[in-house]
């Protein structure tokens, strides 16, 4: 969540086994028509989507189309949740989320929230509702520089891993991604997380299955899955100037690997893109006042190779997201998962503007 290009939304910098379902989302925030993806249909938990998918992995896909400015299968998730809710959210201001939350509270779900400490001035109005309704709200612990962390989670029984915020002002023009992820052992990691960080209390997170953190594991998961690239690699980032990040980029790129890197406002990290172009890379960018705003953060390393990965989630590529923020995210490897979003990446690249 960094900076913002100039429509009257400027933002400080951030510096900044699958046993279940995992369904994953292309989301460009905005209401949506269902696009499905070649593959079983199944259904999503919790979201009654129909999705395509690989049932023999385990994984579901689903994406969304841009439309109105509603995000009704987010809506949907909220309002899934029979006994529980938490969510973590770096900002939360959307009225028709905060009311499905306020009515999840009234229909007996205890319903707990976590919102940002430094983003106040924009989450103040949904804290204000929430604990006005009686839910369980509070501000992030100043442990860390940012709580950037974007997830939800319902009945202890399947959480949304997201990109991107619920503010609904920008739904309709930001690209993000998101995972609905039912692996117990991943939703248990994330529930002692959250129980901890609504209590202000130290913990270690977990990465069970497929989950990364900051400030733990994040960096050293992210790299992890740019250097096992062998053959392609595409990484898309609202941010991009992280040393260690941008050097492993330039050393597979250097390898022979074929590298695409997709950022917002490249002017702002014109030092980092000229090393990747440099070593035989190729980088596109968006930049003007309207359009697409990319705000999504993901790595795709070897897409339909057999050890095809894929990492996304809160986290950007800057010193300060990977080492000092509460952030989550997750690797993924399923067919299908991994063929959506890289085929979401290869139209956004085209559109964008090269860079040198």
């Amino acid at each position: 969540m960094a900076r913002r290009r100039s429509r009257s939304r400027s933002r400080r910098s951030l510096g900044s086994g699958y046993g279940t379902l995992l369904a994953l989302a292309v989301l460009i925030f905005g209401g949506y028509a269902y696009l499905h993806e070649k593959g079983t249909t199944t259904k999503s938990p919790g979201t009654g989507v129909s999705t395509g998918g690989s049932p023999a992995t385990g994984g579901t896909a689903f994406v969304f189309a841009t439309g109105s400015s509603t995000e009704p299968t987010i809506y949907k998730f909220i309002d899934s949740a029979h006994t529980s809710l938490e969510m973590t959210m770096y900002e939360l201001n959307d009225t028709t989320a905060i009311n499905e939350l306020i009515a999840r509270k009234k229909a007996g779900v205890e319903v707990r929230v976590v919102l940002d400490q430094k983003e106040k001035s924009t989450n103040q109005a949904a804290f204000n509702a929430l604990q006005a309704a009686g839910v369980g709200v509070t501000w992030s612990s100043a442990t860390f520089q940012y709580t950037h962390q974007k997830t939800i989670t319902v009945d202890d029984r399947e959480s949304l891993i997201l990109t991107g915020n619920l503010t609904s002002k920008y739904y309709s023009e930001t690209r993000d991604f998101g995972d609905f992820d039912t692996n117990a052992d991943d939703v248990k990691a994330i529930v002692v997380v959250f129980n901890a960080d609504y209590a202000h209390r130290s913990v270690t997170p977990s990465d069970a299955n497929d989950l990364l953190w900051s400030p733990t594991t994040a960096r050293s998961r992210v790299l992890w899955a740019i250097e096992g690239a062998h053959k392609t690699l595409d990484v898309e980032g609202e941010e991009f100037s992280d040393t260690s990040v941008v050097n492993a980029v330039v050393a597979k790129a250097k390898e022979g690997v074929a590298v695409r890197v997709l950022v917002e406002s490249p002017s702002q990290y014109a030092s980092e893109i000229k090393k990747v172009v440099a070593a035989g890379g190729k980088v596109a960018g968006y930049s003007s006042s309207k359009g697409l705003y990319i705000h999504a953060k993901a790595v795709i390393a070897d897409a339909g190779q057999s050890d095809q990965t894929l990492e996304f989630g809160s986290m950007n590529f800057t010193s300060t997201s990977l080492s000092r923020n509460r952030e989550l995210g997750l690797v993924l490897h399923d067919a299908a998962d991994v063929g959506l979003v890289e085929k979401q990446f290869t139209a956004d690249f085209a559109g964008g503007s090269p860079q040198s």
